[in-house]
């Protein structure tokens, strides 16, 4: 399958083929299938973020105790690692410095 270049914005979720289309944060080399991928980690991270949003209306369940907040963090590393696997240089530099990769 033919890699293109997709630019990558982590806190909104967007993949754009289109460099212009909006700012972004990581420049990677991917599929159409590795792209849609890196989607799907997307909305599983938001979808983890929706459920932890409700449980903090818990107070009493400390953070380190908190099955919804686990998941949102595992959704951020499994992102950080596909944009690791598929980013450029400069992309796996920076994952790199961010210590995500733990």
């Amino acid at each position: 399958m033919e890699r293109k270049t997709f630019y990558i914005t982590v806190g909104s979720g967007e993949i754009h083929e289109d460099q212009g289309a909006s700012s972004y944060e990581f420049e990677i080399q991917a599929t159409e299938e590795e792209a849609e991928q890196l989607s799907e980690l997307f909305e599983t991270a938001n979808s983890a973020s929706h459920h932890s949003f409700w449980r903090a209306h818990t107070p009493y369940i400390q953070y380190h105790h908190d099955v919804e907040n686990d998941e949102y963090d595992n959704s951020l590393k499994a992102i950080y690692k596909k944009i690791y696997e598929l980013g450029n240089n400069e992309a796996k530099k920076h994952i790199e410095t961010m210590g995500m990769l733990d």
